[in-house]
């Protein structure tokens, strides 16, 4: 499995990201919904990575800086098809890494607070994310689950 940084060009990230839309509509109110379209991901404050086996995408995953210290992961999917082959842990694990390396203090998450979101939530605990409350522009919903992860140590004062 390769992971590399993605321009959003590819046929194939265009269909693994409107399957990513289309079942965030299916399982959220609208109003709840805050994946990112192909044209927000091309923001230059988001950075975004594609996995895959050869030709074969395995899945995505994005990291936005909301400031100097704390920065979001945005647009985690693997396809409905191929999941369960480590590309979620991998890629998760890659943003992560380079979140650190951007000496973030912090890295957050909105994800849905449904049971179809269970496996995605035990997914970032394993990374040391918790269940936090609502941060940046985000404001409390009960379809929304909020996680952080504390990267470095808070600048005192």
């Amino acid at each position: 499995m390769r992971i590399e940084r993605d321009d959003l060009t590819r046929p194939a990230i265009h269909a693994l990201l409107e399957e990513h839309l289309r079942n965030m509509r299916e399982l959220s109110p609208p109003e709840s919904v805050h994946a990112l379209d192909l044209e927000r991901l091309r923001r230059p404050e988001i950075t975004f990575w594609s996995a895959w086996d050869g030709d074969v995408l395995l899945g995505c995953g994005a990291l936005k800086e909301l400031d100097a210290v704390h920065g979001e992961i945005k647009s985690m999917r693997t396809p409905a098809a191929l999941r369960r082959r480590g590309a979620g842990r991998a890629i998760l694990g890659h943003i992560v890494d380079v979140a650190r390396e951007r000496r973030y203090e912090r890295l957050s998450l909105e994800t849905g607070s449904m049971d179809a979101f269970r496996p995605a939530h035990r997914l970032y605990e394993s990374f040391g994310f918790r269940f936090c409350g609502p941060f940046g522009d985000y404001g409390p919903d009960p379809h929304s689950a909020f996680m952080t992860l504390q990267l470095q140590p808070s600048s005192p004062g």
